[in-house]
């Protein structure tokens, strides 16, 4: 087997285990990426729903009280305008979801599914504190989920959701008695849901993944045409010559050139080593015939 084709086998083994390992920790890298710049889109949604809860609280709220004891107006109510403010956006982009999931809620839309209610049950049993992370599947693809507990613990909450003689009136002959009450301190009443598609970030993620692999595999590739053409050019055309003229001295062809190599590289000490040789070869020969 010649010297070329042996480094092309060890360089063509070379580079495909290292191709294998490079694809593997850069598709890793790059799902996990994906995976945190949805996190990352969703515990900002999240934030923006809370901050809408807060401008409600504090300044639409203590404008509507009055008007609250002749009529029900919901968008005094923190969870009812965030609410509108996050379906207002999904009337653009329809795959995100948020919903203040209730077990027992005052307007029916709040009511948890069968998965929302999985989540809130897991809050209230203390199996998760602060935040929960999951994935699930929709029609539109793989969906990334981000739950915060809803725990009451601001007094004022009990004025609509402790007992029905405790709750405006206004607000019971709209939703009814048979919802929304016996709410108490401390506890886990349903939990704040976003949901962010993977779809996009993903197909982000395996496109990034070809363009790096395609560039890294010309990248390889490059450098072993330039590493065969070192190989040739500074190895094995030398040693070839080496070997032609070796075998013409060989066979008693004294008149065949020096053994001339330029450089002062390992190929000059072999090229000066066997002009000695064959100096020394003839010096031989000539006191053999005498």
């Amino acid at each position: 087997m010649k010297l070329l084709l042996k480094f092309n086998l060890v360089f063509i083994v070379v580079f495909a285990l290292g191709l294998v390992a490079t694809g593997y920790v850069t598709w890793d890298l790059l799902q996990r990426n994906a995976r945190d710049e949805t996190l990352d889109r969703a515990r900002l949604l999240l934030q923006s729903a809370l901050s809408v809860r807060q401008y409600t609280t504090e300044h639409v709220e203590p404008l509507l009280r009055t008007q609250m004891k002749y009529v029900f107006l919901p968008e005094s109510i923190p969870a009812f305008s965030a609410g509108e403010v996050l379906h207002t956006m999904q009337q653009k982009y329809p795959d995100y979801g948020f919903k203040e999931a209730m077990l027992n809620p005052t307007n029916p839309r709040d009511r948890a599914a069968d998965w929302e209610a999985d989540i809130v049950n897991r809050f209230r049993s203390g199996a998760h504190e602060g935040e929960m992370v999951g994935e699930r599947s929709t029609p539109s693809g793989a969906s990334l989920y981000i739950a915060w507990p809803i725990k009451i613990t601001d007094p004022t909450c009990l004025v609509c959701h402790s007992t029905i003689e405790a709750a405006p009136r206004t607000m019971v002959d709209r939703y009814g008695q048979a919802n929304g009450f016996g709410w108490q301190m401390q506890e886990v009443v349903g939990a704040r849901v976003i949901s962010v598609p993977l779809t996009v970030p993903q197909e982000r993620a395996r496109v990034a993944f070809r363009a790096f692999m395609l560039w890294l595999a010309g990248v390889i590739v490059a450098i072993g045409l330039v590493l065969n053409l070192m190989l040739w050019l500074l190895v094995i055309r030398p040693v070839k010559r080496l070997a032609a003229i070796a075998n013409r001295v060989s066979l008693g062809q004294f008149d065949a050139p020096d053994f001339a190599v330029g450089g002062r590289d390992e190929m000059r000490v072999l090229s000066d080593s066997l002009s000695r040789m064959r100096k020394s070869l003839v010096q031989a020969m000539k006191m053999l015939e005498t």
